[in-house]
């Protein structure tokens, strides 16, 4: 019961993560949309029927049943068409007038001013722009609370244990033999639980910096303070050049010589300092950037493993469904300690966000990315026209006649996500 309980619990956070970001996405459209004078007649969460709704001033704000998204209407969103343009025949030139028209009908005489279109370019690229930085500020404050307040796990200055003898990296025994001699560690005193606070008069601050000295060290005794019980020892211990094995950055090993005493540390979170947030931040952006940009071939992946025997990438992309379980398996997982869960739960959330600032940066309508780049490409025509066609006023972006595009990308990114829906059913991505 308790499981289940925490499972559902899992869930709601998820949830209510995803609806607030939603909402404060929208809420950064709509908020330099009235800064700059651009009617807004609705302001929702979610899509399909109302939940609730109630009118302030010249917007609707209300919830809607479907929390896949949410949405400003602004009025304007597309200009008139070129006057004196012939009627066409055709689905995409229907398409293309339908959007124009269904435009027009937002704006009130009197009103063209205060039209989407009607707004200088770089009000418009502010205004579709503060959608996807909140989301980008949301990610960089929940990383900022992992990084700062939770931490991130890595090997502490605590002894987690001790080896009672040295083998050669190379070697295969796993056990210690009667003529093996003590490890440096051993023969010193040091045991499982101790502290180190400093090594020759140095404050050890990480494990790294104590690895660090220990391996220039083979030979040179190197007196150790630690702390056991509550009480400080000094203990003297001197490393033995020994081989180790040591990998790279894409994981190579390689067998090197240096000075080792024969301990390990523990694993536990370590608080980071506020100058380390940029760089947890950088590595989250190009993570979620390099799964968009290899976006083909990973849903490729999830279709063959949906249909056929091919295992799920556990770093692929998944749906609110997978997100959900996922979310659940962690929140009811009691081997886990709370600080592990309370970190996992929260790094959802930062990926989650993170993932719509990149996603909605994609130039492409109806994303937010694609508005920019109309706006984009009218202040270069602006710009054009002043240098080589000066007294001329170029006419708006038609950012109409891209409806038949706009039409096959939410196609494609609803048959997306109707595949990762049934790839998290039948071939879920789990927590452990």
């Amino acid at each position: 019961m308790v499981s289940a309980l925490l499972f559902l619990f899992g869930i709601v956070v998820i949830v209510a993560g995803i609806g607030i970001s939603i909402g404060l996405h929208e809420l950064g459209h709509l908020t330099a949309a009235k800064i700059f004078g651009v009617k807004v007649t609705q302001y929702f969460v979610g899509f399909g029927p109302t939940l609730w709704s109630r009118k302030k001033g010249e917007t609707e704000y209300g919830v809607k049943a479907l929390p896949f998204g949410g949405y400003i209407a602004m009025t304007g969103m597309f200009p008139p068409g070129p006057d004196g343009e012939q009627p066409r025949r055709g689905r995409l030139a229907e398409l293309i007038d339908s959007a124009r028209q269904t435009s027009a009908e937002t704006v009130q005489p009197g009103e063209e001013h205060r039209a989407f279109y009607a707004a200088d370019p770089w009000k418009r690229i502010i205004i579709m722009f503060a959608g996807p930085v909140m989301n980008l500020v949301i990610a960089v404050v929940v990383i900022g609370i992992i990084t700062v307040g939770v931490g991130v796990p890595g090997s502490s200055t605590t002894v987690a244990s001790v080896a009672q003898c040295l083998k050669p990296a190379t070697s295969t025994s796993q056990s210690c033999d009667s003529s093996d001699a003590a490890s440096p560690a051993a023969a010193a005193g040091l045991r499982a639980g101790d502290k180190v606070l400093s090594v020759d008069g140095t404050p050890i601050r990480t494990f790294d910096q104590l690895s660090s000295m220990i391996e220039k060290a083979a030979g040179r005794r190197l007196t150790v303070v630690v702390e056991r019980d509550g009480k400080q020892r000094t203990l003297h211990v001197t490393p033995v050049r020994s081989s180790k094995a040591v990998y790279d950055a894409e994981g190579h090993e390689s067998i090197v010589e240096t000075g080792v005493v024969g301990i390990t540390p523990t694993t536990a979170y370590i608080r980071q300092p506020v100058s380390a947030v940029p760089g947890m931040v950088g590595d989250n952006l190009g993570r979620v950037a390099g799964i968009f940009l290899n976006l083909p071939q990973r849903m490729v992946q999830v279709w063959n493993a949906a249909f056929g025997a091919e295992a799920r990438d556990p770093n692929g992309p998944v749906g609110l469904i997978g997100v959900g379980r996922f979310a659940g398996e962690v929140a009811s997982d009691t081997s886990l300690a709370f600080t592990d869960r309370l970190e996992w739960l929260l790094s959802i959330i930062a990926a989650l966000n993170m993932s719509l600032f990149v996603f909605n940066m994609i130039p492409l309508l109806p994303l937010d990315g694609g508005h920019i780049l109309g706006a984009l490409w009218e202040q270069g025509k602006r710009w054009f026209f002043a240098i080589f066609r000066r007294g001329k006023t170029p006419k708006h972006v038609d950012m109409a006649r891209l409806m038949p595009i706009t039409f096959g990308v939410v196609t494609v990114l609803i048959a997306m996500e109707l595949l990762l829906a049934y790839a998290d059913i039948v071939k879920p991505i789990s927590a452990g």
